[in-house]
């Protein structure tokens, strides 16, 4: 995964916040990385509203 580029949200394995769940199925781009809990790293996804939230990288898709 590469910042720039488009992604869809396929699954959430474990957040389950109103405003991430509102995320399922829509389509951003990667903006940046995030450490997660020191073994991992999250991609930072921006939507079209401008909101942003972090995603582990099989939670995501590229959209071709």
């Amino acid at each position: 995964m590469e910042i720039g580029q488009k992604v869809k949200v396929y699954r959430i394995k474990d957040r389950v916040n109103r405003n991430v769940a509102g995320t399922l199925g829509k389509v951003g781009t990667i903006k940046g990385y995030r450490m997660t809990d020191g073994s991992g790293v999250g991609v930072v996804v921006q939507f079209e509203d401008r909101s942003s939230t972090w995603f582990f990288e099989d939670e995501i898709k590229p959209v071709n």
